[in-house]
């Protein structure tokens, strides 16, 4: 099974490690690796270390924090290689970094088929000055994320939070912007739910996340879909949506699934496995804002999609 990757990134000092700290200290059952510049940043409660050894550090729950030392592709390598295997792999950029060269390097066809670059998460303290986002860094730092987080609201004065999310938005970055009081981030706009060879339940209603400005839909077809149809009604969706992803069978490509994904505005597909039988064919998870879409709006879009006969 591939282990999604979660880039995050962002200038000296925004609070990429706050985000981390809070990821692995509230990591909920999930198997957490974390790729770190240092580890005296990473501040871990006593009690949930484990041990330490070969540059990698286990903690109580499962997780696992190491050290990034020279070539990237080989501490993947090293990490994909444990057991049990991490279910989620964090890396966390330098400050000084532009991501979009790590994103080539995770486009490795290696590395893309066992741990595919699922989120890449900019993380900017809420009171810098807007005139920063004129620095091409930092431009080049929002311009591949998914999501962009704004740190240290707690410490910015009254009205920081909106002139940084005008700012972003006079930029037009695709990405979905949120709040990170104390690094803490919707889990669901982070990972979100896996869809794999289980039966997919049908929700009489919408999951909703911690933080309640998201919810999350689910749509499910025991028939395969028009694929041309579905790209008009991801199209109609776009403007509503902050992620989404699954997988679904086409006319076009019977007895073959594809894989879906849905996030910063960009929507990408990809060749899957075979279906399972008893699995229903299509199964797609989409998170928006609260209200924004409903799952009556969501249904008769996608009804369009289902192949007659």
């Amino acid at each position: 099974m591939p282990v999604p990757i979660l880039l995050v990134t962002g200038f000296l000092g925004a609070g990429k490690t706050t985000v981390v700290n809070h990821l692995l200290a509230h990591a909920e059952g999930r198997r957490i690796a974390a790729v770190v510049n240092d580890f005296g940043a990473i501040n871990i409660d006593a009690e949930l270390i484990a041990g330490a050894s070969d540059g990698v550090v286990s903690l109580a729950n499962g997780c696992i924090c190491c050290s990034l030392e020279g070539d990237l592709l080989r501490t993947l390598s090293t990490l994909l290689r444990r057991d049990p295997k991490p279910e989620y792999i964090v890396i966390e950029t330098s400050g000084v970094a532009d991501p979009s060269d790590i994103v080539r390097n995770l486009m490795d066809p290696v590395i893309l088929r066992e741990a595919p670059l699922e989120t890449v998460l900019c993380v900017m303290d809420a009171g810098t000055p807007p005139s920063a986002l004129d620095d091409a860094l930092v431009r080049a730092q929002l311009r591949v994320a998914d999501i962009v987080a704004l740190s240290k609201l707690d410490l910015a004065d009254e009205g920081a939070g909106a002139r940084m999310r005008e700012a972003i938005r006079v930029l037009r970055v695709p990405a979905v912007v949120v709040d990170a009081q104390h690094g803490e981030i919707p889990a669901a706009l982070l990972f979100p739910a896996t869809i794999d060879s289980a039966p997919a339940t049908r929700e009489p209603g919408p999951r909703r996340p911690a933080e309640e400005r998201f919810e999350t839909l689910s749509w499910t077809s025991d028939h395969p879909i028009s694929l041309p149809r579905l790209q008009q009604a991801i199209g109609r969706l776009a403007p509503k949506l902050a992620r989404a992803k699954g997988l679904f069978e086409t006319v076009e490509q019977p007895g073959r699934l594809t894989v879906f994904q849905f996030a910063g505005g960009r929507a990408t597909l990809a060749p899957g496995e075979a279906p399972t039988p008893g699995v229903p064919r299509s199964r797609i998870v989409f998170i928006a804002e609260l209200g924004v879409l409903s799952k009556a709006e969501l249904d008769g879009i996608l009804a369009e999609c289902v192949a007659s006969g």
